[in-house]
């Protein structure tokens, strides 16, 4: 297995290669000794093809790797007895995870995705200062996106009561974006965990970030939506979160705020309404 892996974060690093590519060869050969398949590689686009047979014979993965190593980032790929257990149940879940921080919050039994406005309100504050002592004494791990508004503040609540967190982040662990949430990313570096699926030279694109939230929502037990407009990020985690057969909770707002729309809404398909933290813990008792 230890050949599978390294080969793995090898094709990992490679230009072009996709998900479906990765899970293509892997589906041809579980051991990925990519010499024994020539005829499916010759059926990727040219440059495909070169830059896999290049970076699988050159030294300049485990170049990256020992800089990695030296940064303190932890490479963990799908195979690896690290990988997230949760994580492995959604649809394309990351071949590779790249870590920095307590990896031992992977681990944690109840872990509960914190989203909402980029935009947040006072309420978003206010909401979040009324649950997250609760939800921290009960050792619920927040999983967020270290992005601005509802993100940053969930991370730093769950920090000033004394609880842990987790930041998934689009682009690499060298990018981290946006630049005013550095210092709390450093932070959490230290104490806590931040995630990426792309190699830490990776910048972030725009469309990193969405693909990002089906990972908060899959490390997690479930999501709560704070604060969200009618169509955002914060709905696409909650879908993923319904769609992998994960709690999904909702903050009542405003009817005449359109950034209460968004969790309103998935209160009436179903959702579970949140006005204290044991409406929360309360269904998740099973996990202790």
């Amino acid at each position: 297995m230890e050949i599978v892996n390294k080969t793995l974060i090898k094709l990992h690093h490679c230009r072009g290669i996709s998900w479906k590519i990765i899970g293509s060869l892997l589906k041809e050969d579980p051991t990925l000794q990519l010499h024994k398949i020539p005829s499916f590689l010759s059926s990727l686009p040219p440059n495909v093809e070169k830059e896999i047979v290049e970076t699988i014979h050159s030294n300049y993965v485990e170049e990256l790797m020992n800089q990695y190593r030296y940064n303190h980032i932890h490479t963990i790929p799908f195979f690896d007895p690290l990988y997230p257990p949760l994580l492995k149940e959604i649809y394309q879940p990351p071949w590779v995870l790249y870590a920095k921080g307590d990896l031992s919050l992977l681990q944690s039994k109840k872990k509960l995705a914190i989203v909402g406005s980029r935009l947040a309100t006072t309420y978003s504050t206010k909401v979040m200062q009324q649950l997250l002592k609760e939800l921290v004494e009960e050792k619920i791990t927040t999983v967020s996106g270290l992005a601005h508004g509802v993100d940053a503040i969930a991370h730093k609540l769950t920090i000033d009561h004394g609880g842990k967190t987790i930041g998934v982040i689009a682009g690499g662990l060298f990018h981290i974006y946006p630049k005013e949430n550095r210092e709390l990313a450093g932070e959490m570096m230290k104490d806590h965990l931040v995630l990426s699926e792309y190699p830490p030279l990776t910048k972030p694109l725009k469309w990193q970030f969405p693909m990002r939230n089906r990972i908060i929502s899959g490390l997690s037990n479930g999501t709560l939506v704070v604060e969200a407009k009618q169509k955002s990020g914060s709905l696409i985690t909650a879908n993923f979160a319904v769609n992998e057969g994960r709690d999904v909770f909702a903050i009542p707002g405003n009817i005449f705020s359109p950034y209460s729309v968004g969790p309103n809404e998935l209160i009436q398909q179903g959702a579970k309404p949140v006005l204290v933290a044991n409406d929360i813990i309360e269904e998740w008792k099973h996990l202790e």
